[in-house]
């Protein structure tokens, strides 16, 4: 039998305002998705959930 340790983990993506030092603006579990949002926040960035930019 496999192991079930990875089992229900998905990437979530971070929109994070002022190149990563600021608020979290919006998550998704699209990378695509949080691209397209940061592109409306000027000086926005893209980073996976719980990691520092």
């Amino acid at each position: 039998m496999g192991c079930a340790c990875q089992k229900g983990r998905r990437e979530q993506f971070e929109v994070v305002a002022d190149g990563g030092a600021g608020k979290v603006l919006f998550s998704s579990s699209s990378k695509p998705t949080a691209e397209t949002v940061s592109r409306r926040y000027p000086g926005s960035v893209v980073r996976e959930k719980g990691k520092d930019g």
